[in-house]
């Protein structure tokens, strides 16, 4: 067994587990970063894990590991750079044990992020989100369980790892009814409920009984709905709202394109961004901004308010005086 087993399994149970206490999302993420790494170098490099070291892993490596990650597996922008900074972490805790490798370390280290370009966000107008809460076949439970779990994500903006957490307990109906909900970064936040969820959250409960900690929105088998079961009651509803509202098929609907869709719902109702930042659960305003950005009927109503300036320059063609003062001035 070489070094790099030890680093390893000290990096997930002391680093991330007893220092860092990271949530069990962060760890998995981290886990197959790492599983990925370890795949691709005994594909390319012939060198199993067990004969793997530290000294293996140099920048070229790791460069060339981040390419096939995006070249062959197809991964974003986004998910190289988070794999990126798992081996980093990793990186900087083996400098604290091996400094003997300082060098090398520090190479890998000096590995940059990758920028990428910031497409438009994708949101559903008010129309689509219509066909779409309407698509459910209200005559079958799952039909009635798929509204209320799309007009709660409509609704409160919330994360697809938060809608599968939502317990029965959540659930605050009467004077002030609201959602609670554990989300990124361990935060948790109260989110209101419209007069409408609250009505048809209160049928669904009523309909479906059950203890405290049951999920809200169960599955085939009682269990928590998993992020794939809800992306897959997304797109299949979506499908049947075309039918009367064909542009929802451009938009490729996903749960967190609903999201998206409450937000820029609360930004065309006026609300401030600082407060659609705490709804969302957003760690800086700086990440709310997006909305603002995707609004054309905001930049619009801003154009509309402001004057068009009347130019004051005459129209024509420019032409120079045909004169000598400049010279005769010297």
């Amino acid at each position: 067994m070489t070094a790099l087993a030890p680093i390893l399994q000290t990096f997930f149970t002391q680093r991330l587990a007893a220092q860092q206490n990271a949530s069990p999302n962060t760890v998995a993420a981290y886990r197959d970063t790492f599983r990925l790494l370890l795949i691709f170098v005994q594909e390319h490099a012939g060198i199993p894990p067990s004969r793997l070291s530290l000294e293996d892993l140099d920048a070229p490596l790791i460069s060339a590991y981040l390419d096939h990650l995006q070249s062959r597996r197809g991964v974003s922008v986004k998910t190289r750079n988070s794999r990126l900074a798992a081996l980093h972490s990793l990186f900087r805790f083996a400098a604290l044990r091996h400094p003997e490798h300082a060098a090398l370390i520090q190479r890998v280290l000096a590995i940059p992020t990758k920028r990428a370009p910031r497409s438009l966000i994708s949101y559903l107008t008010t129309q689509e989100i219509d066909a779409l809460l309407t698509a459910p076949d209200l005559s079958a439970r799952t039909g009635r369980r798929d509204r209320a779990l799309l007009l709660v994500a409509v609704q409160t903006g919330l994360r697809v790892s938060e809608l599968t957490g939502l317990r029965r307990t959540d659930v605050v109906l009467g004077t002030g009814a609201h959602l609670n909900c554990t989300g990124k970064g361990r935060k948790q936040r109260a989110t209101p409920l419209t007069t409408e969820t609250a009505k048809v959250l209160r049928a669904w409960m009523n309909e479906c009984p059950g203890q405290p900690n049951d999920p809200l929105f169960p599955g085939p088998r009682a269990g928590p709905l998993s992020r794939d079961a809800i992306s897959r009651i997304v797109a299949r509803h979506a499908i049947n709202a075309a039918r009367t509202c064909p542009s929802i098929t451009t938009k490729k609907p996903t749960p967190h394109v609903l999201r998206h869709s409450c937000a820029v719902q609360l930004l065309r109702a006026g609300v401030d961004i600082a407060v659609i930042a705490l709804w969302l659960g957003h760690e800086s305003i700086r990440t709310t901004d997006i909305y603002q950005h995707a609004d054309l009927g905001l930049k619009e109503r801003a154009l509309a308010r402001t004057a068009p300036a009347q130019p004051r320059t005459p129209r024509g063609r420019y032409r120079p005086a045909d004169d000598l003062a400049f010279l005769e001035a010297l």
